[in-house]
């Protein structure tokens, strides 16, 4: 199976990919990973696509669609594979619908509350590890004993202006796969095993 994961910072996307990759067997592709990938390899792609960031600029979408489209050549992905952070653009749900034949496009809806709750209580320590202050109430690190801290990007000012950028690319994309009649709006609100039941209901429904 084919499929998309569509959600707002804080909706959950990366416990639910977790969870599909895992139960379903598929590889779970984002586009950072693609281009880390391609940049390490020195690929000709790679090195194009590390022009533009090292500018600070967005790559491309020929890019972007052509280093997802490598990606998704490899062996691991001809039983399908769970697409996260592409397309973020209508261009790239165009480019992609000539690629592959996409079965489901989840979108995890959140109340934007929610995010805010999430993303603000979350607690960062420089070796990696991350914690909630609503399941962890110490301010420093259990791995490495590490000051724990607030991310910029965890911020309430940062979370909105991330959330206002992403439902003004977001409606374009959930318009043209409800016209194809793929796309499943989910309640994200809730915790992780009750969406992730919902997801299975849906992926177990594809042929």
């Amino acid at each position: 199976m084919n499929v998309i994961l569509l959600g707002a910072p804080g909706a959950g996307k990366g416990s639910q990919a977790n969870k599909i990759t895992e139960y379903y067997k598929i590889p779970h592709i984002s586009t950072g990973d693609a281009f880390r990938s391609n940049i390490a390899k020195g690929t000709e792609l790679g090195k194009y696509a590390q022009s533009f960031m090292d500018k600070g600029q967005l790559v491309p979408d020929d890019v972007v669609i052509k280093i997802v489209e490598s990606r998704l050549s490899l062996e691991d992905c001809t039983k399908g594979f769970l697409l996260d952070g592409f397309p973020r653009t209508l261009a790239q749900a165009v480019a992609l619908d000539k690629i592959a034949d996409i079965d489901a496009v989840l979108n995890l809806a959140v109340d934007p509350s929610i995010v805010m709750k999430r993303l603000t209580g979350r607690r960062s320590c420089r070796c990696g590890a991350c914690y909630h202050i609503s399941t962890y109430s110490s301010d420093t690190c259990e791995k490495c004993g590490g000051k724990l801290y607030i991310r910029e990007d965890d911020k309430p000012e940062t979370i909105q202006k991330r959330l206002d950028v992403y439902q003004s690319t977001v409606n374009p994309l959930i318009d043209f796969y409800e016209e194809k009649g793929i796309l499943v709006t989910l309640n994200a609100d809730r915790t992780i095993e009750e969406v992730f039941e919902d997801v299975k209901r849906i992926l177990n429904d594809i042929d």
